[in-house]
């Protein structure tokens, strides 16, 4: 099966992806036997664009892509990630965006990927310490090298999207974007389209809460435990409010998944969200989202929800510069 495709920059892919970290990090145990049967099934559903990066689960998640990847290399277009530093916890304990360690991490990416070249390579987050320009330009020797074709950014402010454009083109810039997370639409959207970038939309079902199905609770190793919109009188509120997602999906005979992916698809034709899923049937209702035609008025009231509670504890996590080169 094909997919609409989805235009990055000069890169084609698959209107949906499919984030992994969750098969491997972050979001209760791991089962690889279904997480690798959920990856195979997307393939087969020509949901071929993949995003992983390397500090899921110590490396793990690109261990788990490289098994069917072994096999399907030339079926997807590979984006990973890297510049998170972890801790003992695997959580991040910092960043490092020096053209030193993106060569390294580079390296270690396409060894535990079983790969030649990555499609994709983004920054996970910029380095307070090191003027952007001196990260993209290492990426673009990774690129004049051959083990990179394209570059992006994740969770960038529109002034680094714009100094590290003037380095080297940038691909597609990923952050978090759904019906609750609406941040980047004030300047990075703006800049994104002044510069010809796709935009990769992660945690488009707002970690859960817009599926309508979240668990009564959360597992202990679930990071959404810290997370402010998933305290209880903020995830109170937020729930209320899906009500309303859940009301148009009735209307479509769909699932408040489909509709929050259905939203995300109908911003432009350089959007490509990548739901994460480690399960193949909330896979096969994603790719569903595709066949959900929201009206103008359907569109009108998600514009007007309003969540409660920020997306991270700490929104500079997300919203940084770094240092001006020329200061340096």
């Amino acid at each position: 099966m094909s997919l609409p495709t989805r235009a990055l920059g000069p890169l084609s892919v698959s209107a949906l992806g499919l984030g992994c970290m969750g098969m491997s990090f972050a979001y209760g145990s791991a089962d690889p036997g279904e997480a690798t049967a959920t990856l195979h099934r997307a393939i087969d559903l020509g949901v071929t664009f993949l995003d992983t990066a390397d500090m899921y689960g110590g490396g793990a998640n690109e261990e788990l892509l490289a098994t069917v990847l072994a096999d399907r290399r030339d079926e997807v277009t590979l984006a990973t990630k890297f510049g998170i530093l972890t801790g003992d916890d695997g959580y991040p304990s910092g960043v490092d965006g020096s053209p030193a360690y993106a060569r390294r991490a580079c390296d270690a990416s396409l060894r535990r990927l079983g790969v030649d070249h990555i499609d994709l390579y983004y920054l996970h987050r910029p380095d307070p310490e090191v003027p952007i320009e001196e990260t993209v330009g290492a990426m673009a020797e990774l690129v004049a090298a051959g083990k990179v074709r394209h570059i992006g950014l994740s969770e960038s402010s529109a002034e680094t999207i714009r100094r590290a454009a003037a380095v080297h083109p940038i691909a597609a810039v990923q952050s978090e974007w759904s019906v609750f997370s609406r941040d980047i639409e004030r300047a990075v959207l703006p800049a994104c389209r002044e510069l010809g970038i796709g935009l990769v939309p992660y945690s488009p079902l707002g970690r859960g809460l817009l599926t309508g199905t979240l668990p009564t609770e959360f597992a202990d190793d679930d990071f959404r435990r810290s997370l402010p919109r998933f305290q209880r009188e903020n995830l109170e509120r937020n729930l209320a409010t899906v009500e309303a997602v859940r009301e148009i999906a009735a209307a479509h005979g769909g699932t408040p998944g489909q509709v929050a992916l259905a939203w995300l698809l109908a911003q432009g034709d350089d959007v490509a969200p990548i739901p994460g899923t480690k399960r193949v049937r909330y896979l096969e209702e994603n790719v569903g989202a595709l066949d959900v035609a929201l009206t103008p008025a359907d569109l009108t009231r998600l514009d007007a929800l309003e969540p409660a509670g920020d997306r991270y504890p700490d929104m500079a996590w997300v919203e940084r510069d770094t240092p001006d080169a020329a200061l340096r």
